[in-house]
């Protein structure tokens, strides 16, 4: 009736590995809060630092002027010129090696909260290869996903675990934790060269120019393209001024990029304004302007910015 002592003793070894389990799990599920509402308290805490310009960019500039992009975006545009001559507030929102996977849910975050006048949207070759990395790139925005669900349909293209993984509050910090303590360090890590998010570049090129054939073929990213073109869309259904852009560089190119051709078609047929500065005469005879073949210096910068503005002003 009651089983022998065998089953008895068996049953209190189920249950008591039942209790153990269940203890640790209630353990983890504490622990994970904890310390994830932790590291998410020091990373919103952030003064300075890539993390604090991208937090910054998400959730705080109210600037009339938003400049994005990757690298040859933040290290290419000074919003001191843009401000200086336009009479208008400018910040730089790219982010060195981002996708435009990162760069339109930063926009889709923006315009939740804000209506800016003009955006720069700064393009680069290549800018719908296909690349695993450029999913990996996007962790950044890990810590923005419970927070701002306009941000979560792209930030779900990292894997089809992300809604999993992300249940844990520790997840999203993993990758940046030496990030959130050097941008939580007030004293001496201030830097003195963040100008409204530009990062200036300091060295000079002292070499002749190359060529480059961007004719070789690559497979596109579809997410990428749908991105850029979802991009185009919120800017025109939300009336904001938009100029895409592809900047200068120290090279000859022949043949063309498929991405760069794909990018142009889309912007005429939406009416948009291109800028194409990639083959300026002005810039290929002036290594002096430039940090390496795809970035100029600081010098290089100040021109182009102004020579940037002077478009924008043309068009007006």
């Amino acid at each position: 009736m009651f089983g022998t002592l065998k089953e008895i003793v068996q049953k209190k070894g189920y249950l008591y590995l039942f209790i153990k389990l269940a203890a640790f799990l209630l353990l983890a599920f504490f622990f994970d809060r904890a310390i994830g509402g932790i590291f998410q308290k020091f990373y919103h805490s952030q003064t300075s630092g890539w993390e604090y310009r991208t937090k910054y960019s998400i959730e705080d500039t109210k600037a009339d002027i938003l400049i994005f992009g990757a690298s040859r975006a933040q290290q290419q545009y000074n919003p001191v010129y843009f401000e200086e001559r336009m009479q208008q507030t400018c910040y730089n929102v790219g982010r060195d090696g981002e996708p435009v996977l990162y760069y339109y849910a930063v926009l889709k975050a923006i315009l939740s909260r804000h209506l800016p006048k003009i955006i720069i949207l700064d393009i680069e070759n290549g800018v719908f290869k296909e690349s695993e990395s450029s999913y990996d790139r996007i962790s950044i925005l890990l810590p923005f996903y419970k927070s701002h669900p306009e941000m979560r349909s792209i930030i779900d293209f990292r894997s089809p675990y992300e809604k999993l993984k992300l249940q844990s509050n520790i997840y999203p910090y993993n990758s940046m934790l030496l990030k959130i303590v050097k941008g939580n360090i007030k004293s001496g890590n201030k830097e003195k060269v963040d100008m409204n998010g530009y990062l200036p570049l300091l060295r000079s090129l002292n070499e002749p120019v190359r060529t480059v054939d961007l004719s070789k073929p690559y497979n596109l990213d579809s997410n990428k393209l749908n991105c850029y073109k979802a991009f185009v869309n919120d800017c025109k259904t939300a009336n904001i001024k938009l100029y895409i852009v592809n900047s200068p560089y120290y090279f000859n190119s022949i043949g063309k990029d498929i991405s760069m051709e794909i990018a142009k078609d889309i912007a005429y047929k939406n009416s948009i304004d291109f800028i194409d500065f990639s083959k300026d005469d002005f810039f290929l005879k002036s290594p002096q302007l430039f940090d390496d073949t795809v970035h100029v210096n600081m010098a290089g910068a100040k021109i182009f910015s102004n020579k940037m503005i002077d478009s924008i002003q043309s068009k007006q």
